[in-house]
């Protein structure tokens, strides 16, 4: 008895010292007025984040695809949802998913208390029709509505979703980490921090590999993200030559109502999309969201489809101009940025091994195992 109590007081401490705690790198944590941080909002959205009863099949939560013991993600190229269904989209993790301006490869969703509503509903994820289950079940369950008064000041029968969605979102605001060999070779000046390979890896990414242009790194901190959605090339082959039409049938789908969670994860082609899916700006075909390098090298494989298994079959693709082969087609609907690094293979090597130290010390282990 006396051990497990011990386990929640550490448990509870480590959640609050989460909030005040800014790992060297890292900005602090953006926080919506209308939902501030509490130990008790956060300890309620850890128990919401691993309750596998919001799912049809009462086996998938967020924590299914999202997991801890794999750097947040679930190390698929796409996603298995209840009954093992699978989707269209790799699932992102949210390690430092706070810093994001929008969620969801396109960017559909502006903030975690939106994306914590869609996968429960979504057929090939949560498998749900609706929100209600949700609700039956943390109504129904004392400790949930025991929860939801000291949170939320609520009795049982006006427990929302959107108060379940602030405290997911609130614990998902607690996973942040930074204090990487980079933090400490740029900014608490310790030159012994990289190896050799790395700092010609750091210097490869600011020069001749242009990947700081969208992978950003800034004076007192890195996000390593730039937050806005670019045509990588990567699903061009999936609607080469149909990218017209495809986009065609998005529009319609979404003038007869169609939603577009379901819709991306559901129709490979609509996928390719991207952001246009949301948008409806022809520019942005095929643009995807930039996601951080934080801890690359524990959340492969990579790119919204996940196609890419290693950080190294993405630096070729990268080096190849958007394509694992410089054979391959290259994509109309290119970002401008793309087009071949020729880098040669000691410098393709030494990008990979500065990538590899962006690993945050408590996923230095799970990175050794890749």
């Amino acid at each position: 008895m006396q051990s497990a109590l011990l386990f929640v007081l550490l448990n509870m401490a480590l959640l609050s010292s989460a909030i005040n705690a800014l790992p060297l790198g890292l900005p602090p944590v953006p926080i919506p007025n209308n939902n501030p941080q509490t130990d008790l909002k956060i300890n309620l959205g850890d128990k919401l984040y691993h309750d596998a009863r919001f799912s049809a099949d009462g086996k998938v939560s967020c924590a299914t695809c999202h997991a801890r013991e794999k750097g947040f993600t679930d190390n698929l190229p796409v996603s298995k949802g209840f009954n093992n269904l699978t989707g269209t989209r790799n699932a992102p993790t949210v390690i430092n998913s706070a810093y994001y301006t929008s969620l969801f490869w396109d960017g559909r969703e502006p903030d975690l208390e939106g994306q914590s509503k869609q996968p429960p509903i979504n057929p090939v994820e949560g498998g749900l029709k609706n929100h209600k289950p949700i609700l039956k079940v943390i109504r129904e369950d004392n400790d949930y509505v025991k929860a939801f008064k000291d949170v939320f000041n609520v009795k049982a029968n006006d427990i929302t979703m959107d108060h379940v969605a602030m405290a997911i979102a609130s614990f998902e605001r607690t996973i942040i980490a930074g204090d990487s060999a980079f933090d400490k070779y740029m900014y608490a000046n310790d030159k012994t921090a990289l190896n050799d390979a790395q700092q010609r890896g750091l210097a490869i990414y600011l020069g001749k590999g242009r990947c700081v242009s969208c992978h950003v790194i800034e004076q007192t901190q890195a996000l390593f993200t730039d937050n806005r959605f670019h045509n990588i090339g990567i699903g061009f082959k999936k609607i080469k030559d149909r990218e017209s039409e495809t986009a065609a049938q998005m529009l319609a789908a979404k003038r007869k109502g169609a939603n577009v969670d379901e819709t991306v994860l559901t129709q490979a082609n609509m996928s390719e999309l991207g952001r246009f899916a949301v948008t409806e700006n022809p520019t942005q075909v095929g643009a995807f969201k930039t996601p951080t390098l934080r801890n690359i090298a524990v959340t492969a494989p990579y790119m919204h489809d996940g196609s890419l298994k290693t950080l190294e079959e993405v630096v070729d693709f990268y080096n190849n101009g958007g394509r694992l082969k410089d054979t391959d087609p290259v994509s109309g609907f290119l970002s401008g940025g793309i087009r071949p690094l020729k880098l040669s293979e000691q410098e393709k090597k030494d990008l990979v091994a500065f990538m590899k130290a962006l690993t945050s010390p408590e996923y230095q282990a799970l990175a050794n195992k890749f």
